[in-house]
This record gives C-alpha cells, structure tokens and sequence, in this order.
C-alpha cells in the first residue's frame, strides 16, 4: 500500500513539475513576443504606453474601439464619460480609466500623423533630389 501511495506522489511530482515547466516555457516565448513587438511598434508608441500607464491595446478594448478613427473614439470616450459620471451613479475610477484611454489613443493618432508627415516630407526630398 504504501509503494503505491509513494508512486501516486511521484507521479504527481513529475505531472506538475511538467505542467510548470511548459507554463515557464509559454511564459518566456510570450514575453519574447512582447518584446519584439514593442521594438517593432517604435520607440514613440512605448513611450506614450510608459506614461500613461496603459497600453494601445488596453486603451482600444476600453474605450471599446477596433479601429484608430478619431470619431469613433470620441463617439465612445463621450457615451463612456457620461455613462460613468458620478453625479449618476457610475464610478470616478472607471471614468478616469476611460479619459486616459482616450488620452493615449490622442497620443498614439499625434505619433501616426508625425509619422506618416515625416514620411511625406521624405518622399518629397526624394523627388526633389530627382528633378
């Protein structure tokens, strides 16, 4: 009897041992691709999630929007402000979760728009270099 009980706790062991092996595993590759992924989205965009807080991701799924339009984002960030307006009963701390939201979708439309400026003033030099 007590061959088997020491079995069953061996093979407990090496189960959960396994188990927590593969998580550490799926833990690293994932923090990995994070990485990668705040390297390749640009240094400006890091910068605006380090200060406010929160990232392009988290501020989209808040404010409830899939795409980076600067009405739908008003559209939202205005329904949300008043939904969750103290003075009717919603929560100060989810609508100051909903005016950074909005602040950092602002942030992240200011970085496209110098970017793709600057890639318009680029292009332009390129043309003038030609002529």
């Amino acid at each position: 009897m007590a061959k088997y009980l020491a079995q069953v706790i061996v093979m407990g062991v090496q189960v959960v041992g396994r188990a927590f092996a593969r998580a550490l595993q799926q833990e690293y590759a994932a923090s990995q691709a994070a990485a990668r992924a705040r390297n390749s989205a640009g240094q400006h965009s890091a910068a605006a999630s380090n200060i406010s807080g929160l990232t392009l991701q988290e501020a989209q799924q808040i404010l409830n929007v899939s795409k980076m339009e600067s009405e739908e984002i008003q559209k939202n960030y205005e329904h949300l402000f008043k939904v969750n307006d103290k003075s009717v009963g919603g929560s100060f701390y989810l609508q100051s979760k909903v005016v950074r939201a909005k602040e950092r979708l602002d942030e992240e439309l200011n970085i496209e728009a110098q970017e793709q400026e600057r890639q318009e003033q680029k292009l332009k030099s390129q043309q003038n270099t030609e002529t």
